[in-house]
């Protein structure tokens, strides 16, 4: 209900400054918990509305704030009107407040601040999410795609989680998305491990554990090939024969990318991701000749000394600007391959925006590759975005230095079900494995969302499990008791709401966080960072546990402990939504 509050004050507003009531909204916002002392509801920064000002002498915006206040009236939504620093401030009438909150959230349900008003004019619009996994792998200085043919390493969980997350939030807004999972199964590298397992693969050992074998089995061909050059030879050679289409090359490169589907898919599953496309740089091997060409027919390609193919994106020679598109052998290079790739995305889908979510090392890769589109003449260029984030520091597991994904995945499920044994108040469960996986990815989630993506972090296994503080596993843990409320008391309480019961200060300080969530989705739509919503929710639980030792339900009278159970319910049904955002699946026991 914040946006109908927000409409009301801007349709005073629009009055006083003759300004349209739209062009006010998004400056008037909800106070946060943490910076209020009690006096505000939202407020209107004054500093915003002068932005726009043409007059070249900036008034003191204290002096306009006061002036005006003293134009505004109170009415049957506003109480109180005040200033602070550069602001006017609104209190709402307090029952009020309650009653349009709490009918809010139970008659939008999933949909809960996103209806506001902040998303106005938002028309929906065809987005395609692309999760990509090329990164630094375990193998010292080789850089790898470890996808197809070799296992998840912990590097995919951040451009897995967030890729998710992005997607999600698309959904919530109504667009239309496209989840595209791009494998790096082509490049030099399938001509290393090709070569390898001619040399040192063993049938029975890739039966049995398919992934693992090819892992050990590209560390091994990789050291060898740093001192024979042979190797090295023939691991082009081989990777040669691939783009040529030989026959018994394809055969054990296909073998190679459908054993390493079928264990993505099992972790898939897992973390509860869904794809609605499985692509690969092998789907552009032909096509990327396709943009050599129209390169060549503009006259954008230039051939080296070495017969290497480069466009200069600067015009003018500058090293920095230049791009390999071609090897000197005509093998195609990963940019050409993620050129033909957007071609023929935009052909297949016509997408309003296409987003490409992976390490922050790409970084030049994506300016180049959306540069080189616009000066072939797709304009389109400039809706594609590249996301990128920062590296896990210290997720280590007790097998070592290599951290295999479902390595991580199996250890947080069991220290989740030591944590939970070791707690008195843990419940009998009927799937315990499952809860303790829920509660352990939201505690990895949490922990990787809670700053800004491009910055590195250090993973803490102490600091993950604590069932208090800022934890995902504090979410889950508020989430499965409000739950519990529900279950005990739902029956005989949640009939009528008398809102003149939650006039305490715990009860009001969870409404006007509940008002704030809309702003919370929106900021998060505008940048595309997971954090907001996590700090969010992190704050609406920690209000929720103070509210759940002073408002007791149990023996208080039935119009109290109904409003009470009103409220309880509210805070999971947004904390639920948040989480479900977040990639994370809410449990209801633990």
């Amino acid at each position: 209900m914040a946006c109908g509050f927000r409409r009301s004050i801007a349709s005073q507003l629009s009055r006083v400054l003759d300004l349209p009531p739209e062009n006010l909204i998004k400056s008037i916002s909800a106070v946060p918990i943490s910076r209020k002392e009690e006096v505000a509801d939202f407020q209107l920064s004054v500093d915003s509305l002068l932005e726009n000002s043409n007059d070249p002498v900036r008034p003191d915006i204290q002096v306009q704030a006061k002036k005006l206040a003293e134009k505004l009236k109170c009415d049957t939504v506003v109480s109180e009107i005040s200033t602070g620093p550069g602001t006017v401030n609104f209190k709402i009438n307090r029952e009020l407040l309650t009653k349009a909150v709490l009918h809010q959230v139970i008659e939008d349900g999933s949909k809960y601040g996103l209806k506001s008003e902040l998303f106005s004019g938002l028309s929906p619009r065809k987005v395609v999410v692309e999760f990509r996994f090329f990164c630094f792998c375990c193998v010292p200085q080789i850089y790898c795609s470890p996808n197809v043919a070799k296992k998840f390493h912990v590097g995919h969980l951040r451009s897995t989680i967030i890729g998710n997350f992005i997607a999600n939030l698309k959904e919530a807004l109504g667009h239309q998305v496209t989840r595209i999972n791009y494998l790096g199964d082509w490049g030099m590298q399938f001509g290393l491990l090709g070569t390898g397992f001619q040399l040192f693969g063993y049938e029975e050992k890739l039966q049995s554990n398919p992934l693992q074998h090819l892992f050990e089995v590209y560390v091994q061909v990789n050291k060898e090939a740093a001192d024979n050059k042979n190797i090295a030879k023939l691991a082009h050679e081989f990777f040669q024969r691939l783009e040529l289409g030989d026959i018994q090359a394809l055969s054990l490169w296909q073998r190679f990318r459908d054993l390493s589907i079928e264990e993505y898919i099992r972790i898939y599953q897992r973390l509860g991701i869904y794809f609605d496309e499985y692509s690969g740089e092998s789907f552009y091997r032909e096509k990327s000749q396709e943009v050599l060409k129209l390169l060549e027919s503009k006259g954008l390609l230039q051939k080296t000394i070495k017969g290497t193919a480069i466009v200069d994106l600067s015009g003018n020679g500058d090293p920095s600007s230049i791009c390999t598109v071609m090897r000197s052998d005509g093998t195609s290079l990963y940019a050409t391959r993620d050129i033909a790739a957007a071609i023929d995305r935009m052909d297949k889908y016509n997408f309003d925006t296409m987003i490409y979510v992976t390490d922050k090392g790409q970084k030049k890769h994506f300016q180049q590759v959306f540069q080189m589109l616009k000066i072939m003449g797709y304009d389109w260029a400039e809706r594609c975005q590249h996301v990128p984030f920062g590296v896990v520091q210290g997720m280590k597991t007790r097998r070592g230095d290599v951290t295999f994904l479902e390595d991580v995945l199996n250890e947080i499920r069991l220290r989740m079900l030591q944590n939970m044994a070791s707690i008195k108040t843990t419940k009998e469960l009927e799937n315990p494995q499952e809860t303790a996986e829920r509660v352990g990815l939201a505690a990895l989630i949490i922990q990787d969302f809670r700053g800004l993506l491009l910055s590195d972090y250090q993973f803490s296994w102490g600091r993950v499990f604590q069932s208090r503080g800022d934890t995902g596993v504090f979410l889950q843990y508020t989430h499965a008791r409000l739950h519990s409320l529900e279950e005990t008391f739902g029956s005989g309480y949640l009939n009528d709401l008398n809102t003149a019961c939650l006039q305490e200060p715990q009860s009001v300080s969870i409404l006007q966080h509940l008002l704030r969530f809309d702003e919370v989705l929106f900021k998060s739509s505008q940048d595309l960072q997971p954090r907001h919503i996590v700090s969010y929710l992190l704050t609406l639980s920690h209000l929720a546990a103070v509210a759940h030792k002073t408002l007791q339900i149990k023996d208080s009278p039935p119009d109290v402990a109904g409003a009470r159970l009103h409220l309880f319910k509210a805070v999971r049904s947004v904390l639920a939504n948040g989480m479900k955002l977040l990639g994370i699946i809410p449990v209801c026991r633990m």
